[in-house]
């Protein structure tokens, strides 16, 4: 059977960067921009150049691609013609060889948002696309608000889609721009466009994910003849975000009858380094991932049962719907009181832990993890501090350096400006290499500011380590979470620190206290042994 051929188009550089709190710098685009080329994406759209500084520099800029890179704009102005529209001039001035207009499709947009009359919408749209054909460029129409301009005035939206067609657009991409419409209507409305004459090879789909139905919106369109797909990485995007690629890809890839009636340009070797594109594209937001993420989220093949876990060793499909490891993911067997033996042993030789069956141990781990999670430890999200006490029930914990004492001051003064500023500073004795060394550290970062009392300790506690010290230049704190376990005087902190290091490793750490520092110290130590452990062997 020959397969359709489905075009995958990224704006995670110019619809994404629409995200509350998002705002990339050139550099970061490029970065991005390499990463989605490598992935294997058809278009990437670069953003609005014109519209602002970093937009139009990166566009001068821009890495060649294999990937067609595309300027994003919007249709000429009534009253002017195409040629001499500035705002359209520097679109095309951008010099990409794909250019996409964004137009009104909806009625009511037209003439309240822009005050037009429809004739005149029609004849922007036209004429733009016409303009942009005529350079030898290849045009694509954005139809802005298209489904629900179709279901308030259907003949109208055709008018103004097939204005694009007409004129000569590559592609129509009916836009759900307000993300409200369901994956029904989406494909109804799609087919009957297919059925209006928009021929479906032509046809693209954008959509939003205020109702949390954007990726199921886009399958509709597909089963339905379009043959783009718009969508952002992690789902970026305007509001509740864009329709994910990093979703739409593997299913698209891996899930029938997607894998077999269609294909796409990605690989099942850039399939596989998915996971890794996606939390790169966190890092540079200086985001948590989201663990709950579809196929990329270190949550998605978590078995924290211990009925599931046992299942997972006699046959991983019993539990998981793809191997986690073609979309460079990897398995997880979380601890927690729910967890039986079975369980245990698989999440111990996942740590390079062999255990016997029978072996009395892991009746004495499983006690001293339920002992301990009833006050207050939670092991399924710190799996390295999980790891660690189990080496250590099993006489397998290296001696690697020994805390002796450490302090930790918060200090409010002024500064020579003559501003109450904090400053945090901490003082870490350690016992390593069978001597004692002591560290002292602030906190303050490049430009002066207070980092508080945790960043002091992890600074000073890394400080000298002696042989360990060069393992731990690669490792940083991404993330610090607070909870009080108990209320009232009685009131106990757990602190779960996520780590991460040059190698693209991340773990999970906890500590618990009534004192919220000794909390933090406890999971900095339990990062710090996990990583050296790591990389000592």
């Amino acid at each position: 059977m020959t397969k359709h051929r489905l075009s995958i188009y990224d704006t995670t550089l110019r619809d994404g960067q629409q995200t509350q709190g998002v705002q990339f710098s050139t550099e970061e685009k490029i970065t991005i921009a390499k990463a989605l080329d490598a992935l294997g994406v058809d278009y990437i759209e670069g953003g609005w150049p014109g519209a602002n500084p970093t937009d139009s520099a990166f566009f001068d800029e821009a890495p060649k691609t294999s990937a067609r890179m595309t300027a994003f704009g919007m249709t000429k102005r009534a009253g002017m013609s195409a040629e001499n529209d500035d705002v359209l001039a520097a679109v095309l001035n951008a010099n990409t060889f794909s250019v996409c207009l964004v137009g009104k499709t909806h009625e009511f947009h037209v003439t309240t948002a822009l005050g037009i009359t429809l004739a005149e919408n029609t004849e922007n749209i036209a004429r733009s696309i016409a303009h942009i054909v005529a350079q030898g460029r290849e045009a694509l129409f954005d139809a802005e608000h298209f489904f629900d301009g179709y279901k308030s005035n259907p003949a109208y939206a055709l008018e103004a889609i097939r204005a694009a067609y007409d004129a000569g657009a590559r592609w129509i991409v009916l836009c759900d721009t307000n993300g409200g419409t369901l994956p029904s209507e989406v494909g109804r409305i799609t087919a009957e466009v297919i059925a209006a004459g928009i021929s479906g090879d032509r046809l693209g789909i954008h959509t939003h994910d205020d109702t949390e139905n954007a990726v199921a919106c886009s399958l509709a369109a597909i089963d339905a003849g379009a043959r783009q797909i718009q969508g952002t990485l992690n789902g970026l995007g305007e509001r509740c975000g864009n329709a994910n690629l990093t979703t739409l890809i593997p299913i698209l890839k891996l899930k029938e009858p997607y894998a077999s009636q269609y294909e796409i340009g990605v690989s099942m070797e850039a399939i596989a380094g998915l996971t890794k594109t996606s939390r790169m594209l966190d890092e540079i937001l200086n985001r948590v991932p989201q663990k709950q993420a579809g196929f990329v989220g270190s949550s998605a093949f978590a078995h924290k049962a211990g009925l599931h876990a046992s299942a997972i060793l006699k046959d991983p499909s019993t539990y998981e719907h793809i191997d986690p490891a073609v979309v460079g993911n990897a398995r997880i067997i979380p601890m927690s009181n729910q967890a039986g033996q079975s369980n245990l042993r698989r999440r111990l030789a996942g740590a390079g832990l062999e255990v016997a069956k029978g072996d009395p141990a892991l009746a004495a781990i499983l006690d001293e993890v339920k002992a301990r999670e009833a006050d207050g430890y939670s092991y399924d999200t710190a799996q390295a501090s999980f790891e660690l006490l189990a080496r250590q029930a099993l006489g397998r914990m290296p001696e690697l350096f020994e805390v002796k004492r450490y302090r930790v001051t918060v200090e409010r003064r002024k500064n020579k400006y003559n501003q109450m500023i904090s400053l945090s500073e901490a003082v870490v004795v350690v016992k390593v290499d069978g001597e004692k060394r002591l560290s002292v550290s602030e906190s303050l970062d490049e430009t002066g500011s207070d980092r508080g009392p945790v960043n002091a300790l992890s600074k000073a506690l890394v400080k000298d380590l002696g042989q360990y010290s060069t393992a731990l230049a690669d490792w940083r704190l991404v993330d610090f979470k607070v909870r009080i376990t108990q209320g009232g005087t009685e009131a106990v902190t757990r602190v779960i620190i996520d780590s991460e290091d040059g190698q693209g490793r991340r773990w999970s750490t906890v500590g618990v206290s009534a004192n919220i520092v000794d909390a933090s110290f406890e999971a900095l130590l339990d990062a710090i042994r996990w990583k050296l452990i790591r990389d000592k062997g």
